[in-house]
């Protein structure tokens, strides 16, 4: 049976330079590759590509669809103080959920929203 061996997530920005600084500087992302209008990023087993369209409707402004992926990590806690003090805005502060998760949310420039979560 076929199965799936690793994910990429596809995002398009309003401005690719910004989105990719945040990415590199922000969250910890390694660059990959560079080709023109995008940028290939890494972050432990965590792929993304993000793709320049200047004029799109930023993400801000589709709150309700704006969830782009759930990241599971080893430590949320250390993560979390991590990204709290490089500035990251956090949307969901870290919490112990009833399903078993210790997880908290982030939203970039663009308005994309990720959430991090350890199992508790």
């Amino acid at each position: 049976m076929s199965e799936v061996t690793k994910s990429t997530f596809v995002l398009a920005v309003e401005d690719l330079e910004t989105s990719r600084a945040y990415y590199i500087d922000k969250l910890g992302f390694q660059e990959e590759l560079r080709v023109h209008g995008w940028s290939f990023l890494r972050l432990g087993e965590c792929r993304l590509r993000i793709g320049d369209c200047p004029g799109i409707v930023p993400m801000r402004q589709a709150i309700d669809h704006s969830w782009i992926g759930y990241l599971h990590v080893v430590s949320a806690r250390e993560i979390y103080q991590r990204f709290v003090e490089q500035g990251v805005e956090i949307w969901h502060p870290i919490a112990d959920t009833p399903w078993g998760m210790r997880e908290f949310g982030i939203v970039t420039p663009d308005g994309h929203r990720w959430v991090f979560g350890e199992v508790l």
